[in-house]
């Protein structure tokens, strides 16, 4: 045994920062599904099988919110403690918890545990990486909490105090860290979500802005927490508040506009319920999962506007998945500066590095190709699927979001592996995956500067 672990260590000492968070992500999934596999882990007390145990784990970590089996229905409290625990490792990340541990237990955190942590909170540099682990865990219990009593006040008249505070804890967890989970289903029906909430502005409100919170990015709240002022927030921070903003009041702009005359969706509700309910659709489209409308009943135009917005996702460092606003928000810049005839790319009297561009453009293309090929897929395999389900499957498994048109239930073996993967794909990050397996055994070569070719563009 000791052989065993002494052998695992050397090896992990080998890898690449990259390669460490990709297996770390895959071990924990892999432990989550053993766990969700065991019949005590059902109301049922009979196993839902690996497969079907595989897809929850990888839809928990990656906190995605996509479900093959309804999580209230189906998972008693212990499959459910499970599933919440696996959400909050998974928004954290693994290597934020593996850090509080070592931590707690007062094991000195080396320089390769440090690149790690640099890494999978996206840093620029080494200095001060354990203080602010410390900071992240700080924000993200103390936001839950306080989501938490807020919801209670819904929950604990309406199921009792002990279900009640069950409820308000796991969904403010849930929607904190972009995860789409709820346990409403032995409620209001199987797969509803929280449709029966939609006039609710308590619930609507209150896990909007815990899935907005947790889409910003840690680095965005400690500098808000810390200047207070935006004429102060880093540039960083600017564009992710701006371009966040944007999204969720075109998106609910949008939604409003295009659903409000729609019998199966908003025009029933007076003027308080469009209002939340548009607003609620467009905060959680960008990557948590929840909804208050059924979307098979939403008009086509609003399938396409959520497309747009669960494809761009949320902010770099945050629970949330998607392209990212920055990644957006770069390319754009990069567009004007080349409209308006700019050598540099400038915002807020800075700018923008080369190397930030080209990495946006590799993590666009990257995105816009793997949802290509995986709706080109699902459309081939998943009979029950036509083009713009297939579409909104695979773009919700790639961006962490958690909606589902036809219903991720319906899928066949192909198509749950197949989603798995974009699941984990969309978690972990795209880049990340391909730079872990082309370090295998990779050198570097020495750098050589060839001539410039003319191509002709546009």
């Amino acid at each position: 045994m000791n052989k065993l672990v002494k052998r695992l260590l050397s090896l992990a000492n080998k890898m690449k920062p990259v390669q460490i968070i990709v297996i770390g992500f895959a071990s924990v999934i892999l432990i989550g599904s053993l766990l969700l596999t065991l019949p005590i882990a059902t109301h049922s007390g009979e196993s839902v099988g690996f497969i079907d145990a595989l897809f929850t784990a990888t839809s928990c970590v990656c906190v995605t919110g996509l479900v093959v089996v309804d999580t209230g229905t189906t998972w008693n409290l212990f499959g459910q403690i499970i599933c919440i625990t696996l959400i909050q490792v998974g928004g954290l990340g693994f290597m934020t918890v593996a850090t509080m541990f070592a931590i707690f237990t007062r094991k000195k955190i080396n320089l390769k545990e440090r690149l790690v942590i640099q890494e999978s909170l996206n840093q620029f540099d080494l200095s001060g990486l354990v203080k602010l682990v410390r900071y992240v865990v700080l924000i993200t219990f103390s936001i839950e909490i306080i989501g938490a009593l807020i919801l209670s006040t819904v929950f604990v008249p309406q199921f009792g105090a002990v279900k009640g505070a069950w409820f308000s804890v796991f969904h403010a967890i849930s929607a904190f860290c972009n995860a789409g989970f709820d346990l409403l289903g032995p409620t209001s029906g199987k797969f509803t979500s929280i449709t029966s909430y939609v006039n609710n502005a308590t619930v609507s409100l209150t896990i909007s802005m815990l899935i907005i919170c947790g889409g910003l990015g840690y680095p965005v709240m400690l500098n808000i927490a810390k200047e207070r002022k935006f004429s102060k927030f880093n540039l960083h921070t600017k564009l992710v508040l701006i371009s966040t903003v944007t999204l969720i009041f075109v998106g609910m702009a949008l939604i409003f506009i295009i659903e409000y005359k729609n019998p199966d969706s908003i025009a029933p509700l007076g003027m308080k319920g469009k209002l939340l309910a548009s607003l609620f659709q467009s905060v959680t489209s960008r990557t948590a999962g929840f909804s208050t409308l059924d979307l098979t009943a939403m008009d086509e135009s609003s399938i396409f506007v959520m497309l747009i917005l669960m494809f761009i996702g949320a902010s770099p460092a945050s629970t949330g998945g998607g392209v990212k606003t920055t990644t957006l928000a770069v390319l754009i810049l990069t567009v004007k500066s080349f409209i308006t005839g700019k050598s540099d790319i400038e915002v807020y009297e800075r700018r923008i590095a080369p190397s930030v561009v080209k990495k946006s453009l590799g993590i666009f293309i990257v995105g816009i190709a793997a949802a290509v090929t995986g709706t080109l897929l699902i459309s081939m395999t998943q009979p029950g699927f036509n083009l713009t389900e297939s579409a909104f499957e695979v773009v919700s498994a790639l961006a962490t979001v958690g909606s589902s048109l036809a219903g991720s239930a319906n899928l066949n073996l192909f198509g749950k592996l197949l989603i798995i993967f974009c699941m984990f794909m969309g978690r972990v990050g795209s880049l990340t995956i391909f730079m872990a397996v082309l370090s295998f055994g990779h050198k570097k070569n020495q750098p050589i500067s060839y001539p410039d070719g003319k191509i002709i563009v546009g």
